[in-house]
């Protein structure tokens, strides 16, 4: 079958599932506020630590952050780097990228560390590894997507895998 002069017909591509693969949770240092860079309204979150668990198993380090731009709507970017380190001593570097949006006073409340119930808010993110690991080489050669929950002194997430 062909689609023009000498077109061959496309085959669909395969239509993406998801896996789930494994659950974080970052705790959390106390939100630096950068002001107004030339970037936007700058926010620096440190990351202190905390634990993966599922498809690896593995301490995350302190030493990361979560360098935030809030929009002038509101939304706030995510950019995060962190490293995790499993008990074999392997390193799992993290970056996710993302948005978290809701209703001014619903961010408001979570800003002041209120509780809020996740469903009031948007807050996505891709997740992507980076491991000198052979065993954990798999992990770069996917993408990985999550619904995360922000509390006041942490962030936990389930990620899962594009199929």
């Amino acid at each position: 079958m062909t689609t023009g002069a000498d077109e061959p017909a496309a085959a669909a591509a395969p239509v993406p599932g998801l896996e789930r693969a494994f659950e974080v949770t970052a705790r959390l240092g106390p939100l630096e506020d950068h002001g107004v860079t030339r970037a936007g309204h700058r926010r620096v979150v440190p990351i202190a630590g905390g634990r993966v668990s599922g498809l690896f198993d593995a301490e995350i380090l302190p030493g990361g952050a979560d360098w935030q731009i809030v929009r002038p709507d509101g939304a706030i970017e995510i950019d995060t780097r962190y490293t995790a380190r499993t008990a074999a001593g392997e390193h799992v570097h993290f970056r996710t990228s993302g948005v978290r949006s809701g209703p001014p006073e619903i961010l408001e409340a979570l800003l002041r560390g209120e509780p809020v119930d996740p469903s009031e808010y948007y807050f996505r993110v891709g997740v992507y590894l980076e491991t000198s690991a052979p065993r954990l080489a798999a992990l770069e050669r996917s993408i990985f997507v999550a619904s995360a929950v922000r509390e006041a002194g942490r962030v936990y997430y389930t990620a899962y895998r594009v199929t």
